[in-house]
C-alpha cells in the first residue's frame, strides 16, 4: 500500500508549522523531519508544510490561516511504561503549555495528549477494581503509577 493511503495526522497552525515539529521531534526518540516546503503561492494562504515523523507514525503540520483552534475531541496517547516516562513526556508537553486532569494536557500549541500507564486498559477490566482506580485517577492531574496499582490492589 502506497504511504499516501495510510491515515496521517495534520497539524493546521498558524504559523508555526516548522516550529511545531521540531518540538515534537525534540521529544520523542525515534523522530525527524521528513520533508519541508514553503509555498508562497499557496491559495490558502499557507506558506509552510512540515511532514515529520514520531515514532514510526507519519505527522503532517501545515501553516493554514486564518486560526483554527485544536479541542479536546481528539488526543494522542502516550502509553508509557515507567513512571519516568510519564514525568518525562508530561514536563516536555506542558512546557508552554497547560495541564489539564487525569492524565491530559494541552501542549503549547493547544494540542491534547494524556500521558497515561501502558497498562491503563488492564486495570480497568475488572469493573469492581475500575471503580476504585477511576476514583484515584479522577483526584491526579499527572498520573501517579504507583496510586493507581494501589487502588487496583485495594478493590
Amino acid at each position: 500500500m502506497a504511504d499516501f493511503l495510510k491515515i496521517t495526522p495534520h497539524f493546521w497552525l498558524y504559523g508555526r508549522a516548522e516550529e511545531a515539529a521540531n518540538f515534537y521531534t525534540s521529544i520523542f526518540k525515534n523522530s525527524g523531519i521528513v520533508s519541508a516546503s514553503i509555498l508562497p503561492e499557496d491559495p490558502a494562504g499557507g506558506s509552510a508544510l512540515v511532514e515529520f515523523e514520531l515514532e514510526g507514525q507519519r505527522f503532517i503540520a501545515f501553516d493554514g490561516i486564518p486560526e483554527i483552534p485544536f479541542t479536546e475531541a481528539i488526543s494522542f496517547i502516550i502509553n508509557c511504561e515507567t513512571q519516568e516516562e510519564i514525568d518525562y513526556f508530561w514536563e516536555k508537553l506542558t512546557d508552554g503549555g497547560e495541564e489539564v486532569q487525569c492524565g491530559w494536557l494541552k501542549d503549547k500549541f493547544g494540542v491534547s495528549w494524556q500521558i497515561v500507564p501502558a497498562n491503563l486498559v488492564d486495570l480497568m477490566q475488572d469493573s469492581t477494581k475500575a471503580q476504585n482506580v477511576i476514583k484515584a485517577m479522577l483526584t491526579m492531574v499527572k498520573i501517579d503509577i504507583r496510586q493507581l496499582q494501589d487502588a487496583y490492589d485495594r478493590a
